[in-house]
């Protein structure tokens, strides 16, 4: 079912003017709730769990909205399912979504930059890979097909003049096939830590490969999502500080999302943030991700322009 064309109108109308799929409003007094899909991305990635604390967040913050968690590739697949119209909000890479040309796709906005992600190539300790041109010619998980990681991980390749045997996993799948020998390297774009890489270093010793001449090489071919970074000595359990490539993640909207909603959303996720980090779970499915999220950077989307509703919201905030 598509959604409606944008509209103006007061708050809780918007939040009490749709069913399904279909979000706008109206003025007849007995209307559905808002029921809204939000696309976040495979088993054992940081999408599928702040997805879901922010799914859950707004579903608890936001009188009469509810958000559904739809499963994906991740990135390219969010936007695709984004531009189909069969979900309404979706996680992405920035670089996944700025073509070429320093434009986004049409009919997309963002409503804020949420955390960065870290390009992680990830091997176990005993490997006889040491530099990244050593994967020339190994089994190497690209990441899940539509994924953030594939895309990334192509262009470091095509750049470096690399070629290797590419498969196509999910994190968790990366994770299991390197613990058994099936591939040598898996490449995960992702947030830090991140449970599947976190769960492989606490049952077999591995190693992060430096990725920063990689990161420069990015930087000068694409200018814009990218920077040099560095993931940290205490993210994963014996893996010493490791240079890399750091791609914000940004929250995205569909352009026809009336702009009330979308400030509602916008004014919950900035307003509650450790509300979201912890999203009533335990230590160990913390969101650390989350504690990224700020005002200072939540507006920085790049090129992509903000979604009016959440504009609106960045503009109140400086008042």
């Amino acid at each position: 079912m598509a959604l409606t064309s944008p509209v103006r109108c007061s708050r809780r109308a918007v939040l009490l003017a749709a069913g399904g799929l279909l979000v706008g409003c109206s003025r007849q007094p007995d209307l559905e709730p808002v029921h809204l899909r939000l696309a976040t991305g495979p088993a054992g990635a940081v999408y599928r769990r702040i997805g879901g604390a922010i799914a859950e967040h707004i579903s608890q913050q936001v009188p009469g909205a509810t958000v559904t968690t739809v499963p994906s590739g991740a990135s390219t697949d969010n936007i695709r399912m984004l531009r189909a119209g069969t979900v309404h909000l979706g996680l992405t890479s920035l670089d996944a979504l700025i073509t070429t040309d320093g434009s986004a796709p049409e009919g997309l906005s963002a409503i804020c930059r949420l955390y960065d992600s870290h390009l992680h190539l990830v091997v176990l300790a005993a490997s006889a890979i040491d530099e990244f041109g050593d994967v020339a010619g190994r089994r190497i998980s690209l990441g899940a097909r539509d994924s953030g990681t594939e895309f990334t991980s192509l262009r470091v390749l095509d750049l470096g003049r690399v070629r290797a045997d590419g498969r196509y996993l999910s994190q968790a799948e990366s994770a299991a096939a390197l613990r058994a020998g099936q591939i040598d390297a898996m490449f995960s774009l992702t947030g830090v830590p991140t449970p599947a890489i976190t769960e492989l270093a606490q049952r077999h010793p591995i190693r992060l490969i430096p990725l920063d001449a990689q990161a420069g090489a990015l930087f000068t071919a694409y200018p814009g999502p990218y920077a040099p970074a560095r993931i940290p000595a205490t993210a994963y359990a014996g893996v010493p500080a490791t240079r890399t490539v750091a791609v914000p993640n940004v929250l995205l909207a569909r352009n026809d999302l009336p702009a009330d909603l979308v400030y509602a959303i916008t004014d919950t996720i900035f307003t509650h943030t450790r509300t979201i980090t912890s999203a009533g779970r335990d230590d160990a499915e913390a969101v650390p991700e989350a504690w990224q999220i700020n005002v200072r950077t939540g507006i920085s989307t790049a090129s992509v322009p903000l979604h009016p509703g959440a504009a609106a919201w960045f503009r109140d905030r400086k008042r």
